[in-house]
């Protein structure tokens, strides 16, 4: 491969990890960002062309529109296209990217405009047609999606014969000063966190309302929060490839503020994705709150504090149970004076890089096939945690992300 990365998006997330791959310019040779806004990708390339030795491209391009993708696509020749536009736009960019028989990676999958329901299957079934061209797409490399398949992976790989609980914790304890904001996209997060829950127990989805079920747990170096059981899109590929799982479960802290802010917003209405007529045009509500709350990208500067992301696991070994967590902490702060980002930009940014980086240089998968950096990753749809997962804790400890072990932890109940 020739090191040409195509980044798609230019929003937090986009921020984080362009930096990251500037970083990395020994992998990632030529990178262009494009987005449907050029301005915001001309300012970042601005920002790091005198702090990398990669040659930096920007560009237009409307990722909903698959002809102008595929135009790009065949300008430029990337070896990987980076997915961090929309959920929505995942599909007209694998639809580019199997036309131009071009590697893609996303951070979250994808879900219709026009209905607050996220699920793998229009994604998954690409298998057989990236196999057929030759492919590679990696679904889902993120924090949450993504490391959390890592992590779960890489216990399965070196500490468990079978994983029968898993339960992931996603807290953030940062603070932002605002009465209410969210940490990335509004519309995505919003309809996140106000759909009902669910989770994956004895081989059958279990369905609760929104935040129904409710948790205290003391986080290292955060303390004491309410974290809350959401649906998260990982629970399903997880379910699908652990060995010998009976229960996963994923839960998100969230503080008083900002429920009691949601709460208000969607008793009027607020939330809705269903268009109404104003003024003699229609507008989506929940598109017109994202238009007046802070935007994500401005948060770096305000934000304090710590994420603390992991997943806690209880199967055995060798016959005997055995529990184990890992987890990483992240900085705000610190996230900020590296990259100009919050840590949750961050913590997307960083594994969106490395999923990048490890399919140009040929990841194999867990079952022992191999990639080259010649022809890329085996071909087909995977998730993160089909993959060896070595490589990829290694460049987490490399690249900013470093994990910690512990096999005393404290269970959720």
């Amino acid at each position: 491969m020739n090191g040409k990365l195509l980044i798609i998006g230019a929003g937090g997330v986009a921020s984080a990890e362009f930096a990251k791959c500037c970083q990395n310019s020994k992998v990632f040779k030529e990178i262009m960002l494009a987005s449907r806004t050029k301005e915001k990708c001309d300012a970042l390339a601005a920002k790091w062309a005198d702090k990398t030795d990669a040659k930096l491209f920007t560009e237009q391009v409307d990722a909903d529109n698959t002809a102008e993708l595929i135009a790009l696509i065949e300008r430029f020749k990337p070896d990987v296209v980076l997915n961090l536009a929309l959920p929505y736009q995942d599909l007209t960019i694998m639809d580019a990217c199997l036309a131009t028989k071009t590697h893609y990676v996303d951070t979250a999958n994808y879900e219709p405009l026009d209905t607050a329901k996220f699920e793998y299957k229009w994604q998954w079934d690409y298998h057989d047609r990236y196999k057929e061209a030759g492919i590679t797409a990696l679904l889902g490399s993120g924090f949450d999606p993504g490391v959390t398949g890592v992590f779960c992976a890489y216990a399965m790989k070196h500490y468990f014969d079978e994983i029968h609980y898993i339960d992931i914790l996603d807290c953030n304890g940062g603070d932002h000063g605002y009465p209410f904001a969210t940490n990335f996209n509004p519309e995505i997060n919003i309809r996140e966190v106000s759909a009902n829950g669910r989770y994956w127990e004895n081989g059958k989805w279990i369905e609760t309302a929104p935040m129904e079920i409710k948790r205290e747990y003391d986080f290292e170096e955060v303390g004491k929060k309410d974290m809350y059981l959401l649906y998260h899109e990982e629970l399903e590929s997880l379910a699908k490839n652990i060995k010998g799982l009976k229960r996963i479960r994923f839960f998100m802290t969230f503080g008083q503020s900002y429920l009691t802010h949601l709460q208000c917003l969607e008793n009027v209405g607020m939330t809705s994705i269903k268009p109404i007529e104003y003024e003699g045009k229609q507008i989506v509500p929940i598109q017109f709150l994202k238009a007046v709350l802070p935007d994500p990208a401005s948060l770096g500067p305000r934000t304090k504090g710590k994420t603390n992301i992991g997943c806690i696991m209880q199967g055995v070994k060798d016959g005997k149970p055995l529990n184990y967590y890992v987890y990483n902490i992240c900085d705000h702060e610190e996230c900020y004076k590296e990259v100009g980002t919050q840590a949750i930009s961050y913590t997307t940014g960083v594994p969106a890089m490395i999923g990048a980086m490890l399919i140009m240089q040929g990841w194999g998968l867990n079952s022992g096939e191999a990639g080259t950096a010649a022809a890329g990753s085996p071909a087909g749809v995977f998730n993160t945690e089909d993959f060896d997962p070595d490589p990829f804790m290694d460049a987490l400890n490399k690249w900013g992300l470093p994990w910690k072990e512990c096999f005393e932890p404290v269970l959720v109940e």
